[in-house]
């Protein structure tokens, strides 16, 4: 049993292991904060082209004059 613990301890898989785990939780925790930032820049956008088109009125055509 001594052998075993004396074993683990000197192991560095577990070590790797850990670094590993908390690398990708730092990358994780990255992306969700860049998506927060970039779906609310394109929300916004969004609706300032909605806005914008909305006030626009080239939908309605002008009279033309009458070809006789």
């Amino acid at each position: 049993m001594m052998n075993f613990l004396k074993s683990f301890r000197n192991e560095e898989s577990g070590a790797v292991t850990v670094d590993w785990v908390v690398l990708t939780a730092a990358v994780v925790g990255l992306a969700i904060a860049a998506y927060g930032a970039i779906s609310t820049q394109t929300e916004l956008l969004a609706t300032s082209v909605s806005d914008a088109i909305a006030d626009e009125d080239t939908f309605t055509t002008e009279e033309t004059p009458e070809t006789e």
